[in-house]
């Protein structure tokens, strides 16, 4: 039976995250068993073995994040994020450098690892593009223990997100290459001339603190009036809108990713 859901699918918290509360927000990572589409050859693996094994390491998780679905009985299989630090991790006055899990039990996803970053200022969450390859690991044989390994590679990745980060503060943007960045991260998301905002709008600052003319400021004020939408706009039919949030596993993923490699092309260039 098909349900339209409406429960909250996403939490982030200051202190890490028990499992009473990521069961509350994505029950698919406990799941018991793979979903029933899943053929015989298909491994299951839950997450929450995979969770276990990275907390007797020294991860613990701080954002969790479920797939909003119509049909209750992909709700305990679908995909899932979670976001976890080391005590070993990138650290600066910013923020913390993150460790990136996805995994689903319906087919749609393998163990996925991506390196990340979170902005404490704004309480923002970044996936750092292509500053490493994504580690994947299939649902077959050790895979507890090749995420674990998966994990460590991406801690010593979060060196460059550092760096990286370090490098946009230096690259200068004044107003009109602040415009074509947020006209080119419209394209990401909006097919060519549907986007409901204008770049003007996209570069709205939400604090002070980004009142900076240089790429990392600009890229965050970008990165979060998207991701967090509630940005002013108008409909093709001229209507008052506000933006939505972007919510879903995979496009909060993709889009983030696609922003980060937007910015690090465009250091590329500045250079």
């Amino acid at each position: 039976m098909n349900i339209k859901m409406s429960a909250p699918t996403a939490f982030r918290s200051q202190s890490p995250l028990d499992n009473a509360m990521i069961a509350r927000y994505a029950p698919s990572v406990f799941a018991q068993e793979a979903h029933d589409s899943r053929g015989e050859r298909y491994a299951f693996i839950p997450t929450s073995d995979v969770l276990d094994g990275l907390r007797a390491e020294g991860f613990e998780p701080y954002e969790v994040r479920q797939t909003r679905v119509r049909d209750l009985n992909k709700r305990e299989h679908t995909k899932h994020l979670l976001r976890l630090r080391h005590p070993t991790a990138l650290k600066n006055d910013e923020g913390h450098g993150e460790i990136i899990l996805l995994n689903s039990h319906d087919g749609t996803s393998s163990f996925q690892l991506m390196s990340g970053f979170f902005r404490m200022v704004c309480a923002n969450g970044i996936i750092a593009g292509d500053v490493a390859a994504d580690c994947r690991v299939r649902h077959t044989g050790r895979v507890v223990d090749d995420v674990v390994d998966a994990s460590y590679r991406v801690i010593d990745e979060l060196n460059s997100v550092g760096a990286r980060i370090e490098n946009y503060k230096a690259v200068a943007m004044d107003r009109p290459h602040q415009e074509l960045f947020a006209r080119a991260a419209l394209a990401l998301r909006y097919d060519d001339g549907a986007a409901p905002i204008t770049s003007d709008r996209l570069l709205t600052l939400r604090r002070w603190d980004d009142n900076k003319d240089n790429l990392w400021t600009t890229f965050n004020r970008v990165q979060e009036n998207m991701i967090k939408g509630g940005v002013q706009g108008r409909t093709t039919n001229g209507r008052n809108m506000s933006t939505r949030a972007v919510g879903g596993v995979t496009e909060n993923v993709k889009l983030n990713k696609a922003l980060w490699t937007l910015a690090d092309e465009y250091a590329k260039l500045a250079a």
